[in-house]
């Protein structure tokens, strides 16, 4: 036996999605997107860190599912840019959405939300993936979205 093959892990991809897609939700709002995040957000601790979560569409807006890439502090989070595209090629997605809460109950983005959303959509764009939408969550079932609001081009 080879001795460099018993210290190489084996790496496999799967995905498997057991909905037709015709069941799949599906967003063609940020509203549609806000209630599907907001329904999965655990209530017990959106007023206490801040969590970074995406969503993944097909090319038909259908959601394939959503997933946490990190939960933090009160006030920030540390998102891994290749966590996020890890998920977008596993799932064999066409386009994300991205969310984040902040506890305090504020909206508006900070600095570090607008850089973190460049830099999301320069990696997506390189892998030819769309970012549809960044959404900032607070508490009391509001949002903003960054598109709606120009800051997504």
């Amino acid at each position: 036996m080879n001795t460099l093959a018993c210290c190489i892990s084996e790496v496999k991809l799967t995905y498997k999605n057991k909905v037709r897609m015709s069941d799949l939700p599906k967003v063609n709002i940020s509203k549609d997107a806000f209630d599907l995040f907001y329904s999965s957000w655990d209530q017990d601790t959106i007023q206490h860190c801040e969590e970074f979560k995406i969503m993944l569409l097909n090319r038909a807006n259908r959601v394939l599912g959503i997933a946490t890439i990190s939960k933090g502090g009160i006030s920030g989070t540390v998102t891994d840019v290749r966590i996020i595209l890890q998920y977008a090629i596993k799932s064999n997605a066409s386009a994300i959405i991205v969310a984040h809460n902040h506890p305090s109950g504020n909206k508006e983005p900070s600095e570090s939300d607008r850089l973190m959303t460049v830099k999301i959509k320069e990696a997506v764009n390189y892998m030819d993936f769309l970012l549809l939408d960044h959404l900032i969550i607070v508490p009391d079932n509001d949002f903003l979205s960054m598109t709606d609001n120009g800051m997504i081009h």
